[in-house]
């Protein structure tokens, strides 16, 4: 991997975690319709546009809605979500994040946060991560979730590098594919370290320093 020259993050799972925040969030539109949700079915939102996940959260209980509807739940999530969000704090960082990304500074690798998330950069405001990265891309600037390579693609163009000279590292299985997809170099961490086409696999973040 001598020839990498970046290194994107996926957010959410891998700089910090947010999945209860989503829980409980889907967890109040998904009772309002009735519908029975799970922290095993928020586990399948994980990578997942907040559109595509309310499809996800409507199969699983055989419900239909209409368009306008549909949208009218995602805003409702959204704004649930990110009243939750104003709790968090550098507090919420993940250990290790900090010395990982001042190491990978010092090594002149250009870094970017890519995330579906339309609140990423609300996020890293928050924990106080934002001046880490060189670029942000999320779903502010892309149209295709994960597994589609969009959100990896367009993080590459800002550093102004190739996808084959930048790694991905991420949590989630959906954004190892997008990575591959794209013709990254595929860390992943946690369950996405068990999928089969990932690069290298890694237990903890700090890991991703003996690969680059």
């Amino acid at each position: 991997m001598t020839a990498t020259r970046g290194v994107i993050f996926d957010l959410d799972g891998v700089l910090i975690h947010t999945d209860d925040l989503h829980f409980q969030a889907w967890s109040e539109i998904a009772g309002r319709l009735g519908i029975p949700f799970t922290r095993e079915d928020n586990d399948r939102l994980r990578g997942v546009s907040r559109e595509e996940s309310l499809e996800i959260i409507l199969e699983i209980g055989g419900t239909q809605v209409s368009e306008t509807e549909k949208s009218v739940l995602a805003d409702e999530k959204n704004a649930i979500y990110r009243t939750l969000l104003r709790g968090l704090s550098a507090a919420d960082v993940e250990p290790g994040v900090r010395e990982t990304l001042a190491t990978l500074r010092e090594r002149g690798l250009r870094l970017a946060v890519g995330s579906s998330s339309r609140n990423a950069k609300m996020i890293l405001e928050r924990t106080g991560l934002r001046g880490w990265f060189d670029a942000v891309s999320d779903g502010e600037n892309i149209v295709r979730s994960k597994p589609d390579p969009e959100v990896f693609l367009r993080a590459a163009e800002f550093l102004a590098l190739t996808p084959a000279q930048c790694a991905v590292v991420e949590d989630a299985r959906a954004g190892v594919e997008a990575a591959v997809a794209g013709g990254f170099t595929a860390i992943g961490i946690g369950d996405a370290g068990s999928h089969p086409e990932v690069t290298w696999r890694i237990d903890t973040l700090g890991e991703v320093l003996e690969r680059i």
